[in-house]
């Protein structure tokens, strides 16, 4: 046995398995110093007569067996140290400290100490955490980016000192550092998503829309990515977030537009851009039409332009409330009463009370140019509509009371309304639908229309008539589009085209039927001569096994009663060909029976799963079913009006402010795996969030 102090080392070779291991045979002496830093009392007696590890230096070493010989097996460099019962552990601690190449450099052994537990096998393992400012650094500007804290929290004392009592360590960075590393963080992220648009094998679909800062005026255009992925899911995802110097021209909006579109290289790409129905835009599409290669558009650009759906509703609805601005005028004014104090809402929630009306909903006022609002608004005050009348008799100030005929007009009113209210807020919403719902939700809104006309209620036919008006101005424009994206739900076909034309259009409806499978023909020959040639086969195996398509979950919103009519139309129709001799896919496609309508049903799972019986009408299937018809994003889900830069952010350059948005709609999907779930951001809570909160606490 060696002197105290000194190691007697023996090397020995062994194979165990076919495996060669170095054993390091350890005198192991015990020293008062390390007993008094490392704990190095290794074993312990228990109650139960057996001995437990005690020493932390135990947390860089497992002891193992070889030949009935204990070893202690360094988790670092795997060598194995002779380590019977009862010896010391300052070999294995002169080892870790000194001998060991591969054990996390640049701390001493306390600080390496700092540690994380995770479950290996059910049971809880220590392991040991490195500290990196580098790391640090890049969490910090994250953490940033996510949340949409201001900048400037690094040169907060409270988050300072919350930083340095986490990690004494770290040393805090400036404004301009944490700047830098947004602007690192934004351009990897970048090239990635760019990479990601280079090799899609589909086409894209665009939306893009104007957003104002409401501080310092200045107008930013927000241009996002629609497609479905080789694994069949729908995406989403920001390209730009630019800055658009005034005025607001159409050639600057066309320039901005069509540069964004050829920096990402997916100008030969797009299938559609959605746009708001303004006369600028219309301009700056005819323009950028002259911009782009249409020889590589669907139909030579001549389905380039896609209304926005939601904004269409918002105008048919507002046209048609205006009609009728006196009956909501006097309701308005009551709500305006009742909730302009405190005080005042605690008495007619005390009326309320009294009454047996509860007080689930609180009275709101709306926004005048926010119909949606203005549905809201009625809607709650019709649940208090016996309340108003008791309020006025303990309050002399109260001179607004609406009259019965005002509560039915209203009560009329609003399930008119209904429809536009689900309709609006399925194709509004962040995880909106692929666009075969389109096409059925219009027709129906189209059938409603035609018979509110014919309503006893000189009010009620008195709106349907402006409405219906604003209606078929717009709609010839768009219906060919995605009259052939509901051809492409197996569930409907052409069926149901030749279900509701004859309900919209009396005397033309054959026409208009034959014009739609003529649109389905010539995009089929189009994918035939041109996509084939320009675009790379498309794969129909993908990685996922399930959809992201809310195609299953969007179709129980609001079911609609015409459907049960659709089906006994069809179940009445036959299924004879109308053509001598099948020629094409889409002759064999259409002549096969439709699919049962269910709920579940998921229109991208199906086309993912025959494509080898339909390879055209797949990638057709692909590039039209993502074609979002609506420009409107969650929080703003009927007008784009509110959208606005943050306060706290109204003096940065737009160059970081670019870096900031689209970042951090990256980073979240990135997060969750896919582009799609982008549309979840919500759930990412940013700073405002309080303050939201805080307001809505005071209203109440």
């Amino acid at each position: 046995m060696a002197s105290q102090g000194v190691e007697s080392v023996q090397s020995i070779n062994h194979r165990d398995d076919n495996t060669e291991v170095e054993m390091i045979e350890i005198d192991g002496d015990n020293h008062e110093e390390e007993c008094a830093t490392l704990e190095t009392d290794d074993i312990r007696p228990q109650e139960s007569g057996k001995r437990k590890q005690t020493s932390k230096v135990w947390e860089h070493f497992k002891k193992v067996k070889v030949d009935d010989i204990q070893y202690a097996e360094c988790k670092y460099c795997k060598i194995h140290l002779k380590a019977p019962p009862g010896f010391g552990t300052t070999g294995l601690f002169k080892h870790y400290q000194k001998a060991c190449k591969k054990r996390p450099r640049g701390l001493d052994i306390r600080q390496s100490l700092i540690k994380t537990s995770k479950k290996v096998n059910g049971a809880e393992e220590l392991t040991t955490h490195i500290f990196s400012q580098e790391y640090t650094r890049s969490e910090l500007a994250r953490m940033v980016i996510l949340h949409d804290y201001p900048l400037s929290i690094v040169e907060h004392v409270g988050f300072r000192r919350y930083s340095a009592s986490l990690q004494p360590s770290f040393t805090m960075i400036s404004r301009n550092t944490l700047k830098n590393d947004i602007f690192s963080i934004y351009n990897d992220e970048k090239v990635k998503f760019y990479k990601l648009l280079e090799k899609l094998k589909c086409r894209v679909a665009i939306t893009t829309d104007m957003w104002t800062a409401s501080n310092n005026k200045k107008g930013f255009m927000a241009i996002t990515a629609h497609f479905i992925d080789d694994s069949w899911r729908l995406q989403s995802c920001i390209l730009r977030f630019v800055y658009v110097p005034a005025p607001h021209t159409t050639d600057v909006l066309c320039d901005l537009l069509a540069n964004a579109l050829m920096d990402c290289n997916i100008d030969r790409k797009v299938s559609t851009i959605t746009v708001d129905n303004c006369t600028t835009n219309d301009a700056m599409l005819r323009r950028l039409l002259d911009r782009l290669p249409t020889k590589d558009m669907l139909l030579d650009g001549k389905v380039l332009h896609m209304r926005c759906c939601a904004h269409i509703l918002n105008l048919i609805v507002k046209d048609g409330l205006e009609t009728i601005s006196s009956t909501i005028e006097r309701i308005r004014d009551s709500v305006v009463y009742w909730t302009a104090s405190p005080a005042r809402v605690e008495k007619f929630e005390k009326v309320a009370r009294q009454l047996n009306v509860s007080c689930g909903k609180k009275l709101s006022l709306d926004c005048k140019t926010r119909w949606n609002s203005t549905y809201l608004m009625l809607q709650t005050a019709i649940t208090y509509k016996d309340v108003f009348p008791r309020a006025k008799a303990r309050d002399i100030h109260y001179r607004s009371l609406p009259i019965d005929e005002d509560w039915e007009n209203a009560v009329e009113i609003c399930s008119k309304l209904k429809l536009f209210y689900n309709v609006t807020e399925m194709f509004s919403g962040t995880l909106y639908p692929t666009s075969n719902f389109y096409f059925q939700k219009n027709c129906e809104i189209k059938v409603k229309l035609n018979e509110w006309v014919k309503s006893t209620n000189v009010m009620i036919q008195d709106m349907a008539k402006d409405m219906l008006e604003k209606y078929e101005k717009y709609w010839d424009s768009c219906h060919i589009l995605m009259g052939v994206a509901a051809v492409l739900d197996p569930r409907y076909k052409m069926k149901l085209v030749e279900f509701y034309f004859p309900l919209i259009y009396p005397k033309s409806a054959q026409s208009k039927i034959a014009e739609i499978r003529q649109s389905c023909y010539d995009l089929l020959v189009d994918y035939q001569t041109r996509v084939a040639t320009n675009l790379k086969d498309t794969s129909s195996v993908g990685g996922s096994e399930k959809s992201g398509s809310m195609s299953s979950g969007v179709a129980s919103v609001s079911e609609s009663e015409h459907l049960d009519m659709f089906d006994q139309f069809v179940a009445s129709s036959s299924n004879f060909s109308t053509k001598a001799s099948l020629t094409s896919e889409l002759d064999f496609y259409l002549e096969e029976s439709v699919l049962p309508r269910t709920s579940e049903f998921d229109v991208l799972s199906w086309w993912k799963t025959n494509g080898v019986k339909y390879p055209n009408l797949q990638k057709m299937a692909k590039d039209i079913l993502a074609i979002p018809v609506s420009t409107v994003a969650s929080e703003s889900a009927f007008s784009t009006s509110g959208r606005l830069v943050s306060p706290h952010r109204n003096r940065l350059h737009p160059s970081t402010l670019e870096a900031l948005m689209c970042a951090r709609r990256w980073l979240w999907n990135e997060g969750n795996g896919t582009c799609s779930k982008f549309s979840g951001l919500e759930a990412c809570p940013t700073m405002l969030d309080e303050e939201e909160d805080e307001e809505s606490f005071v209203e109440t």
